[in-house]
């Protein structure tokens, strides 16, 4: 049985690496900050990316390692930096040292424009360090990810009951994919030698991605909402931005950084994994309606 070492376990995206690996019997070592209840098929370490002793109880004994973890948000760019690229440093000097030769990264579509964002530049960095490395690595660079127990995309579910919701400039198209099929690519690579030492950028299958727009109706239509898309000016965004900041301080959610990020016009998947190793399954709408109604049962979404 292949045993994978796991970082991000217990956020939104390994989350549901956990869920379906134990589904399908596949053993995790699993690394956390705080204590976890026991659940089978997972062995928790404690520790964290700046603790290599930890780090290097996480890998001991695994045949691959599957790093999820990374920073989405930070107050200023040293933040991104220690847990984007010295957490992946950190990661792979502890595979390195153990002898694990494959190693698969989640890395994000920000990381094609590091010009444009800390989040950008940081991902890109820890892409690079990867791939300066001797291991047998796969990066996956995913579009925006959408699913049960999201944080990040809850805000435009909320925004649609308002039946108004401000966008980016027009002009810009994007891709997206649901959690469970990204997840599906990601516990199939440490298992094989598909991929190796190539990036690639799956997403939902949309030839062209998506217009902002027309994503927005397709929330609209899944919290069962109609909703009027609202491009905005830069220089609006901006201004929402600072007054973003002023109230939640560096708890803000819409920062100049994050401007920058959503006004560029192309976040459209262009490497897509050969077939024969993957293929999205889920058609969008469809799970953008089961995520409402998963938000809508656990009381986030009324």
């Amino acid at each position: 049985m292949t045993v994978i070492a796991l970082t991000g376990g217990t956020g939104f995206v390994g989350s549901h690496v956990i869920d379906r690996a134990t589904a399908a019997g596949i053993e995790l070592r699993a690394l956390t900050r705080r204590p976890q209840p026991d659940r089978a098929g997972v062995t928790w370490i404690a520790g964290a990316l700046d603790d290599a002793a930890s780090l290097a109880t996480l890998v001991e004994g695994a045949d691959a390692v599957l790093h999820v973890a990374g920073v989405i948000n930070a107050p200023d760019r040293a933040g991104f930096a220690a847990g984007n690229i010295e957490g992946t440093r950190a990661v792979i000097a502890a595979a390195r040292d153990a002898g694990i030769r494959r190693f698969v990264q989640v890395s994000s579509l920000a990381a094609r424009e590091p010009g444009l964002s800390d989040y950008g530049w940081s991902k890109a960095e820890a892409d690079k360090v990867l791939m300066a490395s001797d291991l047998d690595w796969t990066i996956v660079r995913p579009p925006a990810i959408f699913g049960p127990r999201d944080s990040e995309m809850l805000e435009l579910f909320k925004l649609a009951k308002w039946h108004v919701m401000p966008l980016p400039p027009a002009g810009g198209r994007l891709s997206v994919i649901a959690v469970e099929e990204l997840v599906r690519l990601l516990l199939a690579l440490p298992t094989s030698n598909a991929l190796t030492r190539q990036i690639v950028e799956p997403d939902d299958g949309r030839p062209g991605g998506w217009d902002h727009r027309e994503l927005a109706r397709a929330i609209g239509v899944a919290t069962d909402s109609t909703v009027l898309p609202l491009p905005l000016p830069r220089v609006v965004l901006n201004a929402v931005a600072a007054g973003d900041g002023l109230v939640r301080g560096k708890g803000a959610k819409l920062t100049p950084d994050r401007v920058r990020y959503f006004c560029h016009k192309d976040w459209v998947s262009h490497v897509a994994p050969p077939a024969d190793v993957w293929a999205p399954q889920v058609d969008t709408r469809e799970a953008l309606a089961a995520t409402a109604a998963w938000y809508r049962a656990n009381g986030l979404l009324r």
